[in-house]
């Protein structure tokens, strides 16, 4: 990895995209998106009201899992993908949380572990039946004591087996080795204090090599995991970033948040150099968050709105002009939650 700053290169000023797309020649020009027919949806699914800028909802090969209503606690529900439609009012349940669940988040190594974090200030991890759930779940295979607020994000780490990482609302990212004998772990091998304010989000590089998270203070940190030390910083005055994204091994980093004026907006950044944006675009006034997703095999990003149903394609190149628009999926329902495990993207409304 280049050392910070040492980029011949800088941007002089961020390049404002205009909303008209600027078509070009490209494999992916034609993708568009197509809602499930009914017969491939849930129905019935009651969805949290809960009002956390989270996914609520995560996809494997194998299960969905939504966070959902649950009086005394909190719960989630684990689907089949092989059976859809009606789902039945007294579908089993994850159930062991003593307070509402934030956020939940496959194992990206073994298809029926899960983790999930809640207000009770915990995180938990299950297993999941190799059939399904046949009956509530309410034992974790480990539970994960450190934070002294409430869970807000879990992430796992890409390229190392069981080892996870949390965020709380005590401004601390915690970094939890699964692999001990303990059913409660109540050590983090590392705790990261460089946060001022709660973490809004935490993104990977596709090595695991770096962790990039936003902040509520305005900050965007880009973080060496293993040690914890701090290697960017940038103080965005006027792009306010919720959610950032690490795109693949490309050395570019994405925000999404709002203006100054506060429409909604992307900005593109130089990981090595996160003074000043290589380029920003607004999109709309929407007051929703902005969810990026983005495939490193096809360098395609997807931006969903949470509260409208829309969803826009772009096509990432290492080339200015960076960003190129493709298309868009609109649809008139709203977007609650989004969950995407690598060319499947799931959508609850």
């Amino acid at each position: 990895m280049d050392a910070p700053g040492c980029r011949s290169w800088k941007a002089s000023r961020p390049r404002a995209m205009t909303w008209r797309p600027q078509y070009r020649s490209s494999k992916f020009r034609h993708v568009f998106g197509k809602a499930a027919s009914k017969e491939s949806c849930y129905d019935g699914v009651p969805i949290t009201r809960s009002v956390q800028d989270n996914h609520f909802c995560a996809v494997n090969p194998r299960f969905l899992a939504v966070i959902t209503e649950c009086a005394g606690g909190g719960a989630f529900l684990v689907l089949s993908l092989n059976h859809t439609g009606k789902v039945d009012p007294h579908q089993p349940r994850v159930s062991g949380h003593r307070g509402n669940v934030l956020d939940v988040k496959w194992n990206p190594f073994d298809d029926y572990c899960i983790a999930s974090c809640s207000e009770d200030a915990t995180v938990k991890v299950w297993e999941i039946p190799p059939y399904g759930m046949l009956k509530n779940l309410t034992v974790p295979r480990k539970e994960l004591q450190g934070h002294s607020r409430r869970v807000g994000l879990i992430e796992w780490h890409p390229t190392a087996n069981n080892i996870l990482f949390s965020t709380a609302y005590d401004y601390q990212v915690m970094i939890w080795n699964l692999d001990s004998p303990e059913a409660v772990i109540k050590n983090p091998v590392r705790t990261i204090r460089h946060h001022s304010d709660v973490v809004l989000s935490m993104s990977f590089n596709t090595d695991g090599s770096l962790l990039a998270t936003t902040c509520r203070d305005k900050k965007v940190r880009l973080m060496e995991p293993r040690s914890g030390n701090l290697l960017q910083e940038g103080n965005f005055k006027a792009h306010k970033a919720s959610k950032v994204l690490l795109l693949g091994n490309m050395k570019l980093l994405l925000t999404a948040g709002t203006s100054r004026y506060n429409d909604r907006q992307i900005a593109l950044w130089d990981q090595d150099d996160l003074s000043e944006p290589l380029l920003q675009e607004n999109l709309d006034g929407s007051s929703g968050v902005l969810f990026p997703f983005y495939d490193p095999d096809t360098h395609m990003l997807y931006l969903a709105g949470k509260g409208d149903g829309n969803i826009r394609y772009y096509e990432i190149s290492s080339e200015k002009p960076y960003i190129h628009f493709l298309t868009e999926y609109r649809s008139h329902l709203p977007q609650k939650g989004m969950g995407k495990r690598h060319a499947d993207t799931v959508k609850a409304s």
